[in-house]
């Protein structure tokens, strides 16, 4: 049952990461810009295309691997690329930036609560600390 439960979360996050990588590429790209700090020192829409792509990436890996260790290593690179996004989300909040509907600070602060969330249901669905954990991780000889 733990098994399936894990499947269909990695399953769901994969498919999750598709859609916001193609929103990216297309109907919230605006939205999507706007997001993107003033200190990034990209162009907001190359940084945009540049991390739709990458979710597409991540999202399809997260949907077509299912073997271990290799299922791990891909939920460890998504958690990683939920933390890289986090000093975005930071700085909406910081810079009072509106974007999604997330128009007020208090909106922003839940919003922050939800990145810890994405890195621990990448972490869980993959079994990745458990692969860790067993030293199944390519370079690493576990605890």
């Amino acid at each position: 049952m733990k098994a399936s439960l894990r499947s269909i979360a990695q399953a769901v996050l994969g498919a999750a990461l598709v859609f916001t990588g193609t929103g990216h590429l297309s109907f919230a790209r605006r939205e999507f810009q706007a997001q993107v700090p003033p200190w990034v020192p990209l162009e907001a829409d190359t940084v945009v295309l540049a991390s739709g792509v990458v979710e597409i990436a991540f999202g399809v890996a997260l949907v077509v691997t299912w073997r271990q260790p290799y299922r791990a290593v891909v939920g460890l690179a998504a958690a990683v690329l939920f933390v890289a996004v986090l000093p975005g989300n930071i700085a909406q909040l910081t810079e009072h930036r509106d974007a999604f509907g997330l128009d007020t600070d208090r909106g922003r602060v839940v919003r922050l609560f939800f990145q810890p969330v994405l890195v621990v249901w990448a972490l869980w669905a993959t079994d990745a600390i458990g692969q860790w954990r067993r030293g199944a991780l390519p370079g690493h000889r576990g605890r």
